[in-house]
């Protein structure tokens, strides 16, 4: 891939944003308002979420700065630790990282849409999915354009957003209050905050989507590491102001197990006219994110085709220079469990599956610090930043441990069975 064919910086900012903002951030406060019924707690809960997503997006930074490759986890933790780890990885990104993410994304497109075209939620999931799996079998540049548009829709009707309320009359607002009473202190450290974390690390996840295409990034050494952090802190301030402007127009009986959270507050500001334009918007502007997944997630295993022959197929490009097979195969696979899953499932398995090896990646940074001592760059205040994602992260996954066992259960069955196929590929390859 020539110079002019890679992605530039904005595309990598734009692709760490687009892959972050998206149906969590839509969807998660749903499941929050019951369990934390604070103003305070709640944004104290995402504030937490996007500080620990920042102090991942540090320690990839410098994991990505010293090898260089795309591929994400699945090549760091190949080489840090063993190929089988990596290998489980690049498995649950195939199975669940990317195509799970996908296929949560597009339902939440076409619930959304429904309110404005009437047309079956999972018809409209499937054909988002169709479409912009077509943009981007057309190549970099034609995708990275794509992308860049629907980021910028995206961010402009979120700002919007955030300033309506403060011009539209006439609207009975919620009672929620953001001040910190002594309650809020005992909610924060109850086993319900920690497993409202679990909806947070899946809104906050992709910040580490910059690093799956490494390899296909112009200078990635400065490129990367810009990309990871700036497209984070982009993030943070959006997702705060965003759930503030939630809160501060819909009370929590509103929002309490709502999926489409930028329904009810449209419609509660604009009435149900302007409400379903914004629910149409919201439906296109949710595109961004599942480009930016069409974007990564195929690298992951255009990269395992690479190591393994059984894969080579994966690493065929068409004339666009796209890995339209791994395009394909991601594609058909978030098709059938768009088919067959629950929103609030997905949400769950992905997000404790995913923390798993961005749990593995983040410990390995003390291995790779010793590897690369002249690496370009460096996580600013170390150890401090991989120490605190380390223990929030265990925190999150023990109590969505006692709380649903079922979800670790099945995170631990999709890391065996990629162990398994990884066996068997090493016996054939033998």
């Amino acid at each position: 891939m020539t110079g002019q064919q890679k992605y530039t910086l904005s595309v990598g900012i734009t692709l760490v944003i687009a892959n972050m903002i998206g149906t969590g951030v839509f969807t998660s406060l749903g499941y929050q308002v019951g369990p934390i019924p604070s103003g305070f707690a709640i944004l104290f809960l995402w504030l937490l979420g996007g500080v620990v997503a920042l102090c991942g997006a540090f320690t990839y930074a410098e994991i990505a700065a010293s090898f260089k490759r795309s591929g994400g986890e699945y090549y760091y933790l190949g080489e840090i630790f063993h190929p089988a780890v990596g290998f489980a990885s690049g498995w649950i990104s195939l199975l669940v990282g990317f195509a799970g993410a996908i296929s949560a994304v597009a339902i939440a497109i076409g619930e959304y849409a429904h309110k404005l075209v009437g047309v079956d939620v999972k018809i409209i999931a499937i054909a988002a999915i169709i479409l912009v799996s077509s943009i981007h079998w057309f190549g970099v540049k034609t995708g990275g354009m794509a992308q860049n548009i629907l980021t910028t829709l995206k961010l402009t009707l979120i700002f919007v957003f955030c300033v309506a309320p403060f011009f539209v009359s006439d609207v009975s607002l919620s009672d929620v209050s953001f001040v910190p009473g002594d309650f809020d202190v005992q909610l924060i450290f109850t086993s319900g905050f920690a497993v409202s974390l679990v909806y947070v690390v899946y809104a906050y996840s992709g910040w580490n989507a910059a690093a799956y295409i490494a390899g296909n990034l112009e200078n990635p050494e400065k490129n990367l590491p810009r990309s990871l952090i700036l497209g984070t802190l982009v993030v943070v301030t959006v997702y705060v102001l965003l759930n503030g402007t939630f809160l501060y127009v819909a009370n929590f009986a509103e929002l309490e197990n709502v999926n489409d959270i930028g329904n009810v507050v449209a419609f509660k500001l604009f009435g149900a006219t302007i409400g379903s334009v914004f629910a149409g918007l919201f439906s296109v502007a949710l595109l961004s994110t599942l480009s930016a997944m069409t974007i990564a997630g195929p690298r992951v295993l255009q990269a395992m085709g690479e190591d393994y022959p059984k894969l080579k197929k994966f690493t065929s490009t068409n004339k666009y220079e796209m890995p339209y097979i791994a395009i394909i195969v991601q594609g058909t696979w978030s098709i059938f469990l768009v088919m067959v899953s629950s929103f609030k499932e997905i949400i769950q398995y992905i997000s404790v599956s995913l923390s798993v090896f961005a749990l593995l990646t983040v410990i390995g940074v003390f291995f790779v610090r010793k590897r690369f001592p002249n690496s370009s760059y460096r996580l600013p205040l170390y150890p401090l930043p991989p120490i605190f994602f380390i223990a929030v992260t265990s925190w999150m996954i023990y109590f969505e441990f006692t709380k649903n066992p079922q979800v670790i259960l099945y995170s631990v069955g999709t890391i065996l069975s990629g162990l398994l196929v990884y066996l068997w590929m090493k016996k054939k390859q033998a």
